[in-house]
């Protein structure tokens, strides 16, 4: 089989190796790979940034989905052909999170998606939604995970509420599709007046470009008669968080879900405190979660956006593609 390698760290170093096709374990399924979505975490792992003790030559990104191929001994709840998605945290099945079940990540501790096969865990696999394709259904591992359990399950969206998301992501446009579901009104940032029209289609009812409105919590109030909003991820951490804070009401709930701005952070700590700020860090969520969305985007017909789709053997211009920031939804890596 082929996969692509971090062999030394740096994206322009990552090279497509030939590998042995892996015979699944006692309780594992072999998944033969159809898409593997990219995002920022990906590029900060094959950069050494994160995890510089990484054993190599390891195996990059944490999206993918494809088809089970075939089952170990004691797997019942999986058989061939069916369509699965690889789960990020691949132990932690339901609940809070935990050290222990944190502590295997599929492209960090566990090899990626970036492979034409893949053995894991039965336990560490979810169906793909009926009405998504293979690439589509890529992108919701991560992204479509972390925006969903911000919102559902930590923030606990309700109808008639007003949801802000920063940028065109995957994580933020997700956000947007899922509280558009759940009935709120959206107020969505861009540095980019060629994308206002877009994230309009996609549903935000209003929309701020945060490059020309640098004090851009000032016109959220605004648009949302003189109020804050009642829920924000946050993306971009040092550039955005003081922002994020300024932008909810009373008893509002920021995720701090990104760094793309950097990760060191100072803000003015009396916003946050006198209007009962809720600062929740969060990342992804569990497998029951993830199930749970997967109903969800059944049941509301939910289509990911996908920006950019590349063939496997091109896989490098979806990385500069990535790293560029221009494309307007997720970065998917077809094995077709």
């Amino acid at each position: 089989m082929k996969a692509v390698q971090i062999k030394q760290f740096g994206v322009e170093h990552l090279a497509i190796a030939d590998l042995p096709v892996p015979k699944p374990a006692k309780g594992e399924v072999l998944v033969r790979m159809k898409a593997a979505a990219l995002q920022y975490l990906d590029l900060i792992v094959i950069n050494g940034a994160v995890m510089p003790d990484l054993k190599l030559p390891h195996i990059p990104v944490s999206e993918g989905a494809g088809i089970v191929e075939e089952t170990g001994e004691g797997v019942s709840k999986w058989k061939p052909g069916d369509r699965v998605m690889i789960h990020f945290v691949q132990e932690w099945i339901a609940g809070d999170s935990h050290p222990s079940t944190n502590a295997i990540r599929t492209g960090l501790q566990a090899q990626g998606t970036l492979t034409e096969y893949i053995c894991i865990s039965a336990e560490a696999l979810v169906r793909s939604p009926i009405n998504l394709t293979d690439e589509e259904a890529s992108t919701l591992p991560v992204s479509g995970l972390t925006a969903w359990t911000n919102l559902v399950t930590l923030a606990g969206i309700r109808a008639g509420q007003t949801v802000l998301t920063q940028g065109t992501g995957g994580v933020s446009l997700a956000a947007l599709q899922f509280a558009k579901a759940a009935g709120a009104k959206v107020i969505a940032t861009t540095g980019s007046d060629d994308k206002r029209e877009k994230l309009k289609q996609l549903g935000a009812d209003e929309v701020i470009n945060y490059k020309t409105n640098k004090n851009w919590s000032e016109e959220v109030n605004k648009l949302n008669n003189g109020s804050g909003v009642d829920i924000t991820l946050d993306m971009g951490g040092a550039a955005s968080l003081e922002q994020s804070i300024l932008s909810v009401a009373m008893g509002g709930y920021v995720g701090l879900t990104g760094f793309l701005g950097g990760a060191s952070v100072t803000f003015q700590l009396a916003p946050a405190i006198m209007n009962y700020v809720r600062l929740q860090g969060n990342s992804v969520g569990s497998r029951s979660d993830f199930e749970d969305m997967v109903d969800a985007i059944e049941i509301n017909n939910i289509k990911p956006v996908v920006g950019m789709v590349v063939p496997f053997n091109e896989f490098r211009k979806g990385f500069d593609a990535l790293q560029k920031g221009e494309v307007f939804g997720k970065v998917v890596i077809s094995f077709n």
